[in-house]
């Protein structure tokens, strides 16, 4: 395929999204009508999730899995996901990244918004670059923003005017609209929404109104055990027990910046249509994972449970269905080799990534049986499609919980006590520990990495 065939790519991703916040996904509440437009106008995947993270951030180890196409425990991959000062994952010189990879072959590189990982991955990743935030989490309306030549300098960052999301999408607006089109771009749209601070501008602080808010299926007040997480600083967000009071005022507020964000990013779609690429653009809508928000009386992302693990993934453009949902279990990671294949873009061997343009297009896609995932010290679990195991390791004590997500879709009834759940747990106990082993896992139980 020739370089001015190939379509140009848009990849937003978002912070703290639960794959179920959206509006045209049956969400009863949260108004996304410009994400609702891509689900009308491409395909969802509503079974993308996450490999998890050995770091309470997990945004990072997300991010950089699907930056490399690469599993978080493969070797020389993520440089063992071993955190810097501002908790960034530095990606080993060996990992050729996703706009690397695009670069390589003809395509224009563009980041704005969050980066989260190393500078040396920035720098050889993108052409260019600028409103770039190095770190982790920030005031939406103080964000310190860089060049990717501040970056490359070494100069400091100077804090922005105005909230987060207007700035990143604003800047890769203008991108679009100014840019020679001598080549195909592909930009790299990092948010730092949902994330907290929960401080959506007006009028979206006045969006929704709290009692109004339905909670949950699977709230509870409290976490029914000590998962190994529960005094992280996602959780002393609220304090416990959670009452509905409380959680309906967190979750006016989180479905508020969901909101901003998503006309905000209807910004960044017209300037596709200014710049008369709109036809000749994937649009890529996917988060680093998702949220507790009161789901079993957490609040954070520092768990193996369903909403926080699966994530929001779009697709829209060339080669993408319209209309279509696509229920193939896959990993975010896979974008990697799926954006490879529609692009004609050669990608590395020996990646995690596995395209599900296939599936996507209708056909009978067999590439998992079981979905592995972990957190930390203290968490991993296994998914086979039906049957979901988690595993906990706690201030040397275990315990497993079992979830048969068709009958039970948000994990409420732990079925692990039950005598017909014996074999099923020690089958997906068996493959739970195999890929550890074939990883090197640890899996000790302690805090921390």
């Amino acid at each position: 395929m020739s370089s001015e065939k190939r379509p140009n790519i848009l990849f937003v991703i978002a912070d703290d999204h639960r794959a179920d916040a959206i509006g045209a996904l049956g969400h009863p509440v949260v108004q996304t009508p410009v994400l609702d437009s891509l689900v009308a106008e491409g395909t969802t995947f509503t079974r993308a999730r996450i490999m998890g993270s050995l770091l309470p951030a997990v945004c990072a180890p997300s991010r950089a899995c699907i930056l490399t196409g690469l599993g978080m425990f493969q070797a020389d991959s993520l440089a063992h996901c071993h955190p810097r000062p501002n908790r960034e994952v530095s990606l080993c010189d060996q990992a050729v990244t996703l706009p690397q990879a695009f670069r390589s072959q003809g395509y224009e590189t563009f980041l704005t918004g969050k980066w989260h990982n190393d500078v040396a991955s920035a720098l050889r990743s993108f052409d260019s670059g600028g409103d770039i935030f190095h770190g982790g989490m920030c005031e939406h309306t103080s964000v310190p923003l860089q060049s990717l030549k501040d970056m490359a300098e070494g100069h400091p960052a100077s804090v922005g005017e105005g909230f987060s999301s207007e700035i990143f999408c604003d800047m890769a607006a203008e991108f679009i609209r100014s840019r020679e089109k001598d080549r195909p771009f592909f930009v790299w749209l990092a948010l730092t929404s949902p994330h907290d601070p929960r401080t959506p501008p007006e009028p979206y602080n006045r969006a929704y109104a709290p009692s109004e808010i339905p909670l949950p299926g699977n709230f509870l007040p409290e976490h029914p055990f000590d998962n190994g997480e529960l005094d992280i600083r996602d959780e002393k967000l609220a304090p416990r027990p959670r009452t509905p009071e409380r959680m309906q005022r967190e979750l006016a507020d989180y479905y508020g910046m969901i909101s901003h964000q998503d006309a905000c990013l209807g910004r960044v779609l017209k300037s596709l249509v200014q710049a008369g690429e709109d036809d000749n653009t994937i649009v890529v809508y996917v988060s680093d994972h998702g949220l507790a928000m009161g789901s079993h009386g957490l609040l954070g992302k520092q768990n193996l449970y369903e909403h926080s693990v699966r994530v929001p993934l779009i697709m829209r453009g060339p080669g993408v269905p319209r209309g279509k949902s696509c229920s193939q279990e896959l990993y975010s990671l896979d974008l990697f080799a799926t954006l490879g294949e529609l692009a004609g873009v050669e990608t590395p061997h020996g990646l995690e990534s596995l395209s599900f343009v296939p599936a996507m297009n209708g056909c009978p896609q067999v590439t998992r049986d079981v979905f592995f995932c972990a957190y930390a010290q203290c968490q991993r679990s296994a998914f086979d499609g039906r049957w979901k195991l988690i595993q906990y390791r706690v201030k040397d004590e275990e315990r497993v919980q079992l979830f048969d997500l068709e009958a039970d879709p948000d994990e409420c009834r732990d079925l692990a006590s039950e005598t017909a759940s014996t074999a099923v747990i020690g089958r997906l106990s068996r493959r739970l520990n195999a890929w550890r082993e074939a990883n090197g896992d640890r899996f000790s139980g302690e805090l921390g990495v």
